[in-house]
């Protein structure tokens, strides 16, 4: 049996005063907004619909967010999508980069740079 009247309540009985503890922000990252992420992805829908894409994987680091593209998932990224914000006053923050290194294109809007990998929207 318990001394415990049913008045009490059980969870106060044992309540420990905690110092408060200043909460520690996140490290500072770039990531990609919901409406980025949301085109990038449609983007990759349509080319894993079409058999061309099969995996993806997103960095968030410190000075730049990177959505990955995988023909195949052991292999190295065909494309990487990257936001460095550091460049949004010169070339533009976003800018699509093959395999190789190069860089296929640059912009201040995430619409346009996509176009060099979006056929369907590039199509003229």
């Amino acid at each position: 049996m318990s001394s415990i009247s049913e008045d009490t309540d059980p969870s106060g009985s044992h309540a420990v005063a905690r110092p408060a503890t200043t909460a520690v922000p996140p490290p500072n990252r770039v990531t990609f907004n919901r409406l980025e992420l949301n085109r990038i992805l449609n983007l990759y829908g349509r080319m894993v619909a079409d058999g061309e894409w099969r995996d993806y994987a997103i960095d968030f680091l410190k000075d730049r967010a990177v959505f990955s593209v995988f023909r195949r998932a052991s292999e190295v990224p065909i494309y990487r999508i990257e936001k460095d914000p550091r460049l949004a006053r010169k070339q533009g923050m976003y800018s699509v980069i093959s395999a190789t290194g190069l860089i296929l294109r640059r912009g201040h809007e995430l619409e346009r740079v996509l176009l060099v990998i979006d056929r369907k929207l590039a199509v003229v």
